[in-house]
């Protein structure tokens, strides 16, 4: 077996098809195509992670959502790539996406349902697919990373909110005092609770880089096309920007105040 045979390099280089003769829609298609790699690893990751949390292996699962926080790292990079593109440069190929448009990426709604955030209009997008949409609905349907690390703070003994364990994991937390509480007593206690401690800060990490993953996006979309309306009819820079203002980990980042 050669290299580009194990890799299967003839089918991954073949996969770049521009729709128009602009030398920059390679660009394009090239980083969302390797934006989606990472996110596949992302996913591979963030899942192993949730069963290894379930299992109480917490060692493995902090490998694991270290390994996520560095695939995350060169996602923002990418963005500094993307940004040379300038709006000139972009209009030249642009009608040619159609109604496409990185809103439509399912994995990163994948990665979003596994963080916890979960919004029912976004499976209506994919139900001309009936393998895709079924997949997309049982990640809707399935514990996300804090609903498992919450069930790891009732195995070690703190109280949570019955109804916390016991939930609708399609619908997405908003927060409770039980987990605030014992969030809060985790923190004053490091050296007790130090696996805990570690979980914690892991899913911090993954989402202090996950915003600012979404403010790259934000900056590069609005440097290239202003604030125009996106190609899928999103409202593109105004939409990024109110993403920003979302948590996946309420607690965690609420508790910085309180200590």
């Amino acid at each position: 077996m050669t290299y580009g045979e194990y890799l299967q390099l003839d089918t991954i280089l073949a996969s770049q098809k521009t729709l128009s003769t602009h030398h920059d829609e390679m660009l394009f298609i090239i980083i969302h195509q390797v934006n989606e790699l990472w996110m596949k690893l992302i996913l591979h990751e963030l899942t192993s992670a949730i069963q290894a949390i379930q299992a109480n292996n917490l060692q493995s699962a902090f490998k694991m959502l270290a390994r996520v926080t560095k695939i995350q790292s060169q996602l923002i990079q990418a963005w500094d790539v993307l940004s040379t593109l300038t709006p000139a440069e972009y209009l030249e190929f642009r009608d040619h996406l159609g109604k496409s448009s990185g809103f439509q990426s399912y994995q990163y709604r994948q990665i979003e349902f596994a963080l916890g955030y979960k919004t029912a209009h976004i499976l209506k997008i994919y139900e001309k697919d009936t393998k895709l949409h079924e997949q997309l609905e049982k990640a809707f349907h399935a514990p996300s990373i804090y609903d498992v690390s919450i069930e790891a703070l009732s195995r070690g003994g703190f109280f949570i909110n019955p109804a916390l364990l016991n939930r609708d994991y399609s619908i997405t937390y908003s927060g409770d005092k039980s987990v605030a509480d014992a969030w809060k007593t985790v923190y004053q206690n490091v050296n007790q609770y130090w696996d805990l401690y570690q979980l914690a800060e892991k899913l911090v990490d993954i989402e202090d880089w996950l915003q600012q993953w979404r403010f790259r996006h934000m900056k590069t979309v609005e440097r290239i096309i202003g604030f125009k309306v996106g190609t899928g009819g999103s409202s593109g820079v105004n939409y990024l920007r109110k993403v920003l203002d979302h948590r996946f980990f309420p607690e965690l980042w609420e508790l910085r105040t309180d200590l």
